[in-house]
C-alpha cells in the first residue's frame, strides 16, 4: 500500500473512532464526511439540544501534497497528537489553523 492510500485509510479510521463517544446531553450525533476523490475529511455535530439546533464542523483535514493539512481541530485529543501516535512523521502534518511561524515553533511542517 502506498503512502497516500495509507494516509487516506488512517484519517478515516481516526475520524470514525471519534464518532464512538456519544454526547451526554441532547440528541446529537457525530457524523463523518469523506470526500476521497478530493482528499477532504470532516467530522460534524448534527442534532438538537436544550438550546436548539446543533450543527457544526468539529474537524476538517485535507491531504495535500502527501501531507495532512489540519484545517480545524475541535477534538478533545488533538488530531496532530493522534497522527503522531499512529506513526505519522511531524513533517507530514501541517497544523493549518496556526500561522507558519507557530507551526515551525511547534515542530510541524510549515507547508
Amino acid at each position: 500500500m502506498d503512502k497516500l492510500d495509507r494516509y487516506r485509510q488512517l484519517i478515516q479510521q481516526l475520524l470514525i473512532e471519534q464518532t464512538s463517544v456519544p454526547y451526554a446531553y441532547g440528541e446529537i450525533t457525530i457524523e463523518t464526511i469523506f470526500d476521497t476523490a478530493n482528499d477532504r475529511y470532516m467530522l460534524a455535530d448534527v442534532g438538537w439540544d436544550r438550546t436548539g439546533r446543533v450543527y457544526g464542523i468539529i474537524a476538517h483535514i485535507d491531504i495535500i501534497g502527501g501531507k495532512f493539512w489540519i484545517q480545524r481541530d475541535g477534538t478533545e485529543e488533538s488530531i496532530p497528537v493522534m497522527l503522531l501516535n499512529k506513526g505519522v512523521p511531524r513533517e507530514d502534518i501541517v497544523v493549518a489553523y496556526r500561522t507558519p511561524a507557530e507551526r515551525e515553533l511547534m515542530g510541524f511542517a510549515v507547508a
